[in-house]
């Protein structure tokens, strides 16, 4: 007999909450749902479940440029909870910076109930689990490739020291803010640092300063 594994489910649409909850398996228990950010951390804090079902942008994050997703992983530690991303987004960004901030796999909201059900057992067990079109970026993004290390190139050596630094947090997905505290200092310097490293490599947007840097092994 399988297990039941306890799941809290974190969406702002009511009707999709309920409805993915319908089609969940009778393996899949609901303990508790949620609908924003400081409601999520409550009820995971309260239920303590084995898996987290999470929607990557919800209202309540703490500012425009990080997604509600994030803080709700970031706020819910020290937990024995593992999180599984469940959005309609299937933007590189997002996925690489839910994956960075703990959690343990990343599906599109055109799953099934069955397959949200499978996915949900696999990462209580411990896996990763990826809609199939997202798992090809997420081995090129985190350089899965056995062996292969980071490239120099003549493109990095263009890049100060310090825009290196700037250059590897934005790609991994951090916001200006949180480059500007890990690094100490102001949001506007990290802003002409990105212009130019952006300028530098000859990329117009962070999406394809993402790229860059997986592409040469350096997330």
């Amino acid at each position: 007999m399988v297990d039941s594994i306890r799941v809290v489910i974190v969406d702002d649409h009511s009707i999709f909450r309920s409805g993915l909850r319908a089609d969940l398996d009778a393996t899949v228990e609901v303990v508790g749902e949620a609908a924003d950010v400081p409601s999520a951390i409550a009820v995971i804090g309260e239920t303590q479940p084995d898996v987290v079902l999470l929607d990557v942008h919800l209202p309540g994050g703490g500012g425009a440029d990080a997604t509600g997703g994030e803080t709700v992983i970031r706020s819910s530690t020290p937990t024995s909870a593992r999180f599984l991303a469940l959005s309609v987004s299937d933007a590189a960004e997002d996925v690489v910076r839910v994956i960075r901030a703990g959690a343990r796999g990343y599906i599109t909201k055109g799953s099934s109930g069955i397959e949200v059900s499978q996915a949900v057992h696999a990462v209580a067990d411990g896996d990763a689990v990826f809609s199939p079109r997202l798992a090809g970026f997420v081995l090129d993004a985190f350089g899965a490739v056995a062996g292969e290390t980071a490239a120099v190139d003549d493109e990095l050596d263009r890049l100060s020291s310090r825009e290196q630094e700037v250059m590897r947090l934005i790609a991994r997905g951090y916001a200006y803010k949180e480059v500007a505290s890990e690094l100490f200092i102001s949001i506007k310097t990290v802003e002409t640092h990105v212009s130019s490293v952006l300028r530098k490599l000859q990329l117009s947007s962070r999406h394809e300063l993402t790229v860059w840097a997986s592409e040469r092994r350096l997330l």
